[in-house]
């Protein structure tokens, strides 16, 4: 059996209200988002997830713990699955960041690999550190439901190194909602985006080639 991979992103910080670049500054779920990740746990249980990995900040590991709390499995966090190091724009809203330093937040905006904030990560570092993680804890491993609780950015940037898109292309992927997630999942094709920005319990894709895509494992 193929594994599938379920990203999903944590709940709302007061820093995500305020439209906050939050990068590696480790900002807690306000109480909205303890609220989301709690009712989005009981869905994600139903996906009957086998192995939970989280980045290790703590908004992150918060959304981990609630589904954690449910089925009992245990949570290895890698600081490889952190947010994107924003740099010099941490803490400022885009309204702030457009004020001192438009053109570098326009190149990135659109797609381009430069460094966020000057001083920060590309999207390609940050691709490759976060797929390595999920390569390094799925080898040697068959029928996995991996539960990955990390960030927006770096959940885009996921979705692009394994579907192998160039990196130009990442930004045309949607963002992931607070507490919603997508799933990965492994077909003779490769790896497909079945769900994206999702809060609800993936259905099978009837009528596509005749089958459906949604792999036993979520059913």
């Amino acid at each position: 059996m193929a594994n599938t991979i379920i990203l999903w992103r944590h709940g709302q910080t007061d820093w995500n209200v305020q439209n906050k670049f939050q990068g590696h500054t480790d900002i807690p779920l306000n109480a909205v988002g303890e609220y989301q990740v709690t009712h989005a746990a009981r869905l994600v249980i139903d996906m009957k997830p086998t192995l939970i990995i989280s980045s290790d900040l703590q908004r992150a590991q918060k959304t981990a713990q609630a589904l954690s709390d449910l089925n009992g499995l245990p949570i290895k966090v890698d600081a490889r699955l952190r947010e994107t190091n924003c740099g010099q724009w941490e803490g400022l809203t885009g309204e702030q960041i457009r004020e001192v330093d438009h053109a570098n937040l326009k190149e990135w905006s659109l797609g381009g690999d430069n460094p966020a904030g000057t001083t920060g990560d590309r999207r390609s570092e940050v691709g490759a550190r976060a797929k390595g993680a999920i390569d390094d804890f799925l080898a040697d491993k068959d029928g996995e439901t991996l539960i990955v609780a990390t960030h927006g950015g770096t959940a885009r940037a996921i979705i692009g190194m394994y579907l192998e898109l160039p990196i130009p292309f990442w930004s045309k992927i949607g963002g992931l909602s607070n507490a919603s997630w997508s799933v990965l999942s492994h077909s003779p094709k490769g790896w497909l985006l079945t769900e994206h920005n999702a809060g609800s319990i993936p259905e099978p894709v009837l009528g596509q080639d005749g089958a459906a895509v949604i792999p036993d494992s979520i059913r």
